[in-house]
């Protein structure tokens, strides 16, 4: 079994994303998974990048935070500004 280090970085990519949306919209690890039908601690494995994560359980987090999936697999703006020369 792989350890948690062992994430890729897109899987690092994703948590970090899903984090940042979560707690900007104030909500618990608990009420999304509410909302995405799916259990909290599959939540907490996701955002820790424990989790490689199916692409339904990508669309249902992304339902229950009210953002597209893109917003969730997406470079954020911080990330694209970061290494450019400029």
């Amino acid at each position: 079994m792989a350890k948690p280090s062992s994430a890729c970085a897109a899987q690092r990519h994703f948590a970090a994303n899903l984090r940042r949306i979560r707690l900007a919209q104030d909500l618990t690890q608990e009420q999304v998974a509410e909302g995405a039908g799916l259990h909290p601690n599959y939540i907490g494995s996701v955002e820790r990048g424990e989790r490689n994560i199916t692409i339904c359980n990508i669309e249902r987090i992304a339902i229950a935070l009210g953002v597209s999936m893109a917003d969730l697999v997406g470079e954020s703006v911080e990330r694209k500004g970061k290494g450019k020369s400029g």
